[in-house]
């Protein structure tokens, strides 16, 4: 079960003040909730709106999320609503109480937990993960990138009676934060996909990425299983002490979940001869950049530690696609294929899929680059290296979109790219603008990078194209 509004736990106003701590303030006792969110432009008809604190105050928000259909609202310190109808519950603190419902939830329900975490391909696992159960069990995923201390939660709280694994992203940026977010649902299955340079801006080194990384076992329940990247050694490193079972993935002769031969099918995807467990067979995943093949073993990964057998998942994986504005496919007018990947970006998953796509029939091979966003210092290099790896892949043409990522361009062009093949420009709005007359009829494209750098405006510039 995935999609639609964050509904089905069912909480009275009366239940919603005893588990958080706090004190009905206005509304009848027994008026139920069954949809919750922080977003009062999307507050759902008799939904609970939760007045968080952010770049802007929840608080300033109560009335319009009234007006847009809730019932109720949980606040950190008294507002007025003229409907004495609608409850307000009082609380210390609006996320505190929002991750104890959260907490309650869970409690009440059989389901157990799948947590994912990684530097790269957290969504992609998601997905993928919660497709191959399903068949077998009653599936809750977290709702897109709902991967944070408020995603989390909020997702916690469409948890129904039936569900039976609930597949929940688990993302950072900080030290301390994936720990916070096992206290709000510690796994059963805990899944790590890789540490690479990613959040450097706020960590020292890898290293530091990758005990981060490690909260996702140390909040693990008991007698929990871990999913963990047989083949990156900062993987196994912080995972040396974990003291339950393992399953891991990848290439190697060591892993459980191993893909044994691996070819390139064009469009079509990627054969994959893959040792499951004691068993073996062969899929095609229908996914371009090959990446994607660690993602899917990392599901499998989950699916062995389940109990599945291969024949269960080998039906599902011909449907397996990536997530919107992850690898996704957009055909456009005049032939041109559009993966788009415009959600974000790092060194690792660049260099990828530099090196996956290039190797794709096209008239011609476009990458359209946005800078790489939160590498500290190295940021520069990162830029340069990437253009390094453009080049010696045989792109045609580079799109370099940003400060950063004009040392993508400085790097493609030191390496032996032409520059009259090199365009520059200072935003993704600048280069939507101009894309239309770069690419050509018969194109593959590229687009990736960082969500500050708001790569989806090229997108869309594409699909139009051709169709004025």
């Amino acid at each position: 079960r995935d999609g639609g509004p964050l509904t089905v736990a069912r909480l009275r106003l009366d239940e919603i003040a005893g588990i958080t701590g706090g004190t009905i303030l206005q509304g009848p006792p027994e008026r139920s909730f069954e949809s919750y969110g922080i977003d009062s432009r999307r507050a759902a008809p008799g939904g609970l709106f939760f007045a968080v604190r952010g770049k802007r105050d929840g608080h300033d928000f109560v009335a319009d999320a009234a007006g847009n259909g809730a019932a109720g609202a949980v606040i950190a310190r008294p507002v007025d609503v003229a409907d004495p109808s609608f409850g307000l519950v009082l609380v210390g603190d609006t996320v505190a109480a929002l991750q104890a419902l959260a907490r309650d939830v869970l409690a009440r329900r059989p389901a157990r937990v799948v947590g994912v975490t990684g530097s790269v391909g957290k969504t992609t696992t998601k997905e993928f993960t919660a497709a191959l159960l399903a068949p077998r069990y009653r599936v809750l995923k977290s709702e897109g990138n709902y991967n944070n201390h408020l995603g989390l939660a909020l997702s916690l709280l469409r948890l129904g009676c039936d569900d039976a694994i609930a597949v929940l992203e688990m993302g950072m940026s900080a030290p301390g934060e994936i720990r916070a977010l096992t206290r709000i649902a510690p796994p059963d299955v805990a899944v790590i996909t890789n540490v690479s340079p990613v959040h450097l801006e706020f960590f020292a080194g890898l290293e530091e990425i990758a005990l981060a990384k490690r909260e996702i076992l140390d909040g693990a329940r008991p007698g929990a299983t871990a999913v963990l990247n047989g083949d990156d050694p900062m993987v196994m490193a912080v995972s040396g002490g974990f003291a339950g079972r393992k399953v891991l993935f990848g290439r190697s002769a060591a892993c459980d979940v191993r893909a044994e031969a691996l070819a390139a099918k064009g469009f079509d995807g990627f054969e994959i001869a893959l040792r499951y467990g004691r068993e073996s067979g062969r899929v095609t995943l229908p996914c371009l950049n090959e990446a994607s093949v660690a993602d899917f073993l990392a599901a499998a990964g989950v699916c062995l530690a389940l109990g599945l057998v291969l024949d269960e998942i080998v039906p599902v994986v011909p449907a397996l696609r990536p997530f919107a504005m992850r690898g996704a496919v957009v055909e456009t007018a005049g032939g041109v294929r559009v993966y788009d990947d415009s959600y974000n970006s790092n060194p690792q998953a660049l260099e990828a899929a530099l090196a996956s796509l290039a190797g794709l029939p096209a008239g011609r091979k476009v990458a359209v680059l946005a800078d790489m966003l939160e590498l500290g210092e190295g940021g520069p290099d990162f830029h340069r290296r990437a253009g390094e790896t453009l080049a010696g892949a045989g792109w045609d043409v580079l799109v370099a979109v940003g400060l950063l990522a004009a040392h993508i361009a400085d790097g493609a062009a030191d390496a032996g790219t032409p520059p009259g093949a090199i365009h520059r420009f200072a935003d993704a709005g600048a280069a939507a603008a101009a894309i239309a007359g770069i690419v050509r009829d018969g194109d593959l494209v590229l687009v990736k990078g960082s969500r500050g750098m708001r790569m989806e405006a090229v997108v869309e510039a594409l699909r139009a194209r051709g169709m004025e």
